[in-house]
């Protein structure tokens, strides 16, 4: 029989502390092993119990949940899962946690009705059991490559809210020419404007929310807006952005598999594609789809750490820290 996982409950209201610990009762294999009121009490806790996964409130008297995360990543990185009363006004700081390495930020619950509770509890559940094992993105300081030779490759990028802070890193690396790139990322309502708006202001390449009809250019990294369409290639090159109003795929929408077969049926062979989330999830059709038209996809290694290589039945592992580099060399002449 697995282990409990073990959470630590962080946030000043009384009240917080027992909605959210009592909903996390309820999901199986997880134990609440302590309640903190802030950042000194948690310390303590963190040492003492040596919880697997902490929940912790963004907005608190003293120090701030961002900066006890802050401080989390610096000295015992661990997965987090952030609460916060704040929505869209809020985005910039959701991002930020998220950029610092928190694995989600959720809405804290409003009242103890059913419906609201076990909506977070399903999210909380799926969080918390991949939060266990998972690697703890802890952010790095990255610095712009030197202008790239574009060989004329379509690059298409997929992850969640856990991916904030490798989309940072990644991007972080690309040179202000970088190859023209088309990201779904799957966040919080309301968070995609942040990130682009955030991002933006620390990477060399321009970042915008994608539109329809937009033509796909080098050294533009364009967002999927969320909403109610996909969002997709028409050709290549010379392509074009499309919002595709229809029906979710793999439960997602915008689909990360969708774009990704979309550019692997318009580029085929000049199609890239890099993965940040487990291929069982959305992104996994999507790789197959690239890989059958003779194109390269990264996705992440079995082991949990770093990635792997693939074109057709020929894989390599890529390291953690090399991602960037293998990004922009396959995107080169």
């Amino acid at each position: 029989m697995a282990a409990s996982t073990k959470v630590l409950v962080v946030d000043d209201s009384l009240t917080m502390r027992a909605l959210i610990s009592g909903a996390l009762e309820r999901i199986p294999g997880v134990e609440v092993v302590g309640l903190a009121d802030g950042a000194a009490e948690a310390r303590s806790m963190v040492a003492s119990l040596k919880p697997h996964v902490m929940t912790l409130d963004v907005e608190m008297p003293g120090m701030s949940g961002i900066e006890y995360l802050a401080e989390i990543m610096d000295t015992k990185p661990m997965p987090v899962i952030m609460f916060s009363t704040r929505t869209t006004d809020g985005a910039g700081e959701t991002i930020e946690a998220l950029r610092l390495g928190a694995i989600d930020c959720l809405p804290k619950p409003r009242v103890a009705a059913p419906a609201e509770l076990n909506a977070i509890i399903a999210k909380l559940g799926k969080r918390i059991k991949s939060a266990r094992n998972a690697p703890v993105k802890v952010p790095k300081v990255a610095s712009a490559a030197r202008p790239i030779d574009w060989n004329g490759r379509l690059l298409v990028v997929g992850g969640d809210a856990s991916s904030t802070a490798s989309l940072f890193n990644l991007f972080g690396q690309f040179p202000p020419n970088c190859p023209p790139t088309i990201v779904v990322q799957h966040l919080g309502p309301g968070l995609v404007n942040g990130m682009v708006e955030k991002l933006g202001s620390q990477v060399a390449p321009k970042v915008v929310v994608a539109q329809e009809g937009m033509a796909i250019e080098q050294g533009t990294i364009y967002f999927a807006p969320q909403g109610d369409h996909h969002v997709v290639v028409d050709a290549w090159p010379s392509g074009k952005l499309r919002l595709l109003a229809r029906d979710p795929v793999a439960g997602e929408r915008p689909s990360i598999s969708l774009l990704f077969a979309a550019a692997a049926k318009a580029a085929g062979s000049n199609a890239a594609g890099v993965l940040f989330l487990d291929s069982s999830e959305d992104g996994g059709g999507g790789l197959k789809a690239m890989l059958g038209a003779g194109g390269y996809a990264f996705a992440p290694a079995e082991s949990g750490g770093g990635h792997t290589l693939s074109r057709g039945m020929v894989t390599q592992p890529v390291a953690a820290d090399a991602l960037a580099a293998g990004v922009l060399k396959l995107c080169s002449k």
